[in-house]
């Protein structure tokens, strides 16, 4: 019989759960997993079951990304207190930040936040590599372009010189952890599609409220970052 969200069990503390993860809030840390095989759920709009693209992977490339921010930048992010396998689901055990999503801001206020942004966004600018993908070794790419593609075994050689910039990749408003008070960023978080990219994967989402792909009219630009990285395959 084919799972529904509301047929999961919920343990205790158990704040969400998603056709993708579950979430957890314990005291002061925050925890997300992956689904197990067994908990992947039925589409209420395709009436087949969902099965979560990368869904290990992605958490482990956004424990990679934590750390590797964290030791290389001053961009706030969640302390990252580790991440383990169990059982076929991949957790991700980190601190929990308080504060507001930027997307809940009056419109002056994200005017302010965007400030401290574009400084965060020309750090991530200045961490560069010749390897496209995460810190992981993982290469997955973001939301928008992995929709329009089946491929996630991308074999992808090394550049010449360091001319991918690290991309977030999923810089959305809810994305953007801010102290309401002060309006300085308490965090920015998930790092799930983060990692070496040419410049022009970072869309800048968190101008506007939304998710991370073209809306209203906005220029869609995913199959140009698939045709890019479409380019660079090796075939084996």
């Amino acid at each position: 019989m084919a799972v529904t969200n509301d047929m999961l069990k919920r343990e205790e503390n158990c704040i969400g759960i998603t056709a993708e993860r579950k979430y957890y809030r314990v005291d002061n840390a925050f925890i997300k997993r992956s689904l197990r095989p067994h908990e992947w759920q039925l589409s209420k709009f395709k009436g087949t079951i969902h099965v979560p693209r990368q869904g290990n992977e992605r958490i482990l490339n956004e424990a990679a990304c934590i750390r590797f921010i964290r030791d290389n930048s001053d961009i706030p992010v969640p302390h990252l207190h580790c991440s383990f396998e169990d059982d076929g689901a991949v957790y991700l055990v980190m601190e929990y930040v308080s504060g507001v999503g930027m997307d809940s801001l009056v419109e002056s206020q994200r005017a302010i936040v965007m400030q401290e942004l574009e400084r965060h966004l020309q750090t991530l600018r200045g961490l560069r590599s010749s390897r496209i993908g995460g810190p992981s070794g993982h290469v997955i790419l973001p939301y928008r372009a992995s929709r329009i593609t089946f491929r996630d075994d991308w074999n992808l050689p090394s550049s010449e010189t360091e001319e991918f910039v690290f991309c977030h990749n999923d810089l959305s408003q809810k994305n953007v952890i801010v102290d309401p008070g002060s309006l300085k960023v308490a965090a920015i978080i998930d790092w799930e599609y983060a990692g070496f990219y040419p410049e022009f994967f970072e869309r800048r989402f968190f101008e506007r409220d939304g998710p991370s792909v073209a809306v209203n009219g906005e220029e869609d630009d995913s199959q140009k970052l698939v045709d890019f990285v479409q380019s660079k395959h090796l075939q084996t």
